[in-house]
């Protein structure tokens, strides 16, 4: 049973700076694209950045310059950092990995528990 853990949400002011972690824990063959999404109260679901396992990156026009999006393969981790937050960026953010438990079989498509940001002063 895979699972993906985030951590490192919280209440932040604007300008301020977060880092969020996420894990993937249990048995996989490979683990393709990572990236990050975020949830704002009455919005849609959003992608903020992706990463491939080639590690090429592509972010929401919203937080480029602002985001870095990078994994480490050896945890199966991948991580956002965030600066020059502003309230706009305020949201529930979802970690999502595509993994694949055998070689040429599909990718299946796995989500974190959601961490919520929340920029205010």
């Amino acid at each position: 049973q895979v699972q993906l853990v985030e951590s490192g949400g919280g209440l932040v002011q604007p300008w301020g700076s977060l880092r969020l972690s996420c894990a993937a824990s249990g048995r996989t063959f490979s683990i393709n694209d990572m990236g990050w999404y975020r949830q704002a109260p009455g919005k849609e679901r959003e992608l903020v950045a992706v990463i491939t396992s080639g590690e090429s990156t592509n972010y929401a026009d919203s937080v480029k310059g602002r985001f870095t999006i990078s994994r480490d393969n050896a945890k199966n981790a991948v991580y956002l950092r965030m600066n020059s937050l502003k309230p706009e960026d305020t949201a529930v953010y979802y970690c999502n990995a595509k993994i694949s438990f055998a070689i040429r079989s599909p990718d299946y498509n796995y989500w974190g528990q959601g961490t919520q940001v929340t920029v205010s002063s």
